[in-house]
């Protein structure tokens, strides 16, 4: 679906607005940018609803933010008016590039602190807008999705606070469980995976790879990532493998129990190009396991495709498996911060996500269905007739 598809029988649900929390600054003016230019050219090629109060403007960001007083307490607050408005938030949690003074001490913003600003900005709405959208890429305590022992359960308290202060839509990426829903049964929430971005990724900046099961496979580091491997797999038609992590549960180290064996289940790799999928890369462990064990099977080249590049071991190793041949390309998206030492790198790859949330946001403000974007088969299907 383009902007151009969208349903202009449908009126907007209010007037549209952003908030782009400070640590979506940098993507929330990209995607205000790709709306104001859809609203005021002629693309759209509906006049009538041009003609409508307040709908083509130069900008839909709202002025918010969430200053802190000498002790890193802080408030939320909006200097323009929120009322009958068709509000969308976007809070990037994982962005550790912004810090705070505590007491004259340099403190950097945790996923709780960009939290918290998050539901200062709903508090200072204070319930006058006409409908109230969260977009968190990266969702907040996505990995405490469910309890195994005597633990919190924080990524559903999250949902429930953000509900019950009202916010109607939740719309993240890839999120680590998306049964985690299940916290909230009568609300809308929505996980997305970037297939489309990808896979256009994939073929334009490694043009001689060739996507067919005879030079291609995708492999799914662990069970967890199935779901997402088996579509890919699919959509691209090619085959698939998986591996099976083997846990020492006796011992904890960072918070996890170590890996004691890697089994593969699937096809023969040998020679092929793998495309390894995944959520997200975190410290980089699981990843680079995995690149090792196809290695020993002799596998071609391995590109990572990974929604979040987190790297919050550095990214030494990386460069490491780079310089050795164990990477050859890293494939993820804006969603979360990047840092201009990860963007330098010669692997890695930058997939922008700014026109796709713009068309999500557009899509939802006409209350049209989304349906079509969440699920891009026949997109992905025209794109790869074009370009192979």
């Amino acid at each position: 679906m383009s902007q151009t598809d969208i349903e202009k029988d449908f009126l907007p649900v209010g007037e549209l607005s952003i908030i782009a929390l400070k640590s979506s600054e940098a993507i929330g003016n990209k995607v205000n940018n790709f709306i104001v230019d859809w609203r005021n050219g002629d693309k759209n090629g509906n006049h009538s609803l041009l003609q409508l109060e307040k709908y083509s403007k130069s900008s839909y960001l709202l002025d918010a933010e969430c200053p802190r007083f000498g002790t890193g307490e802080a408030k939320g607050t909006i200097k323009q008016s929120v009322r009958g408005k068709d509000i969308f938030i976007l809070a990037d949690v994982s962005n550790y590039s912004i810090s705070y003074n505590v007491c004259g001490e340099k403190n950097r913003m945790s996923p709780d602190d960009h939290f918290q600003d998050l539901k200062r900005i709903i508090a200072a709405i204070g319930g006058k807008a006409r409908r109230l959208t969260v977009i968190m890429p990266f969702l907040y305590e996505g990995r405490q999705h469910k309890r195994s022992s005597r633990e919190s359960l924080d990524c559903a308290l999250a949902l429930q606070e953000l509900t019950n202060m009202g916010v109607e839509n939740i719309l993240t990426f890839d999120a680590h469980d998306p049964r985690v829903q299940n916290a909230i049964p009568l609300k809308s929430f929505e996980t997305i995976w970037p297939t489309y971005q990808f896979i256009k990724a994939l073929v334009r900046n490694i043009p001689d790879l060739k996507l067919d099961s005879k030079h291609t496979m995708i492999v799914s580091p662990d069970e967890g990532a199935m779901s997402r491997s088996v579509y890919y797999a699919n959509i691209l038609g090619v085959d698939m493998g998986m591996f099976y992590k083997r846990r020492d549960y006796s011992i904890i180290i960072d918070g996890s129990n170590p890996i004691a064996a890697h089994e593969f289940l699937g096809t023969n790799v040998e020679g092929k190009d793998v495309i390894v999928i995944d959520d997200m890369i975190a410290s980089g462990g699981s990843i680079l396991d995995t690149a090792k064990e196809l290695k020993k099977r002799k596998a071609g080249r391995i590109i990572v495709c990974a929604t979040f590049g987190l790297f919050t071991g550095g990214l030494k190793k990386f460069d490491e498996a780079y310089e050795q041949g164990l990477i050859y390309r890293i494939i993820s998206t804006n969603l979360t911060y990047q840092s201009p030492e990860v963007l330098s790198r010669p692997y890695y790859i930058s997939t922008d996500m700014s026109k796709f949330i713009a068309l999500l946001i557009e899509t939802l403000n006409h209350n049209t269905s989304i349906s079509e974007l969440m699920k891009p088969d026949d997109k992905i299907h025209r794109f790869l007739n074009r370009s192979l």
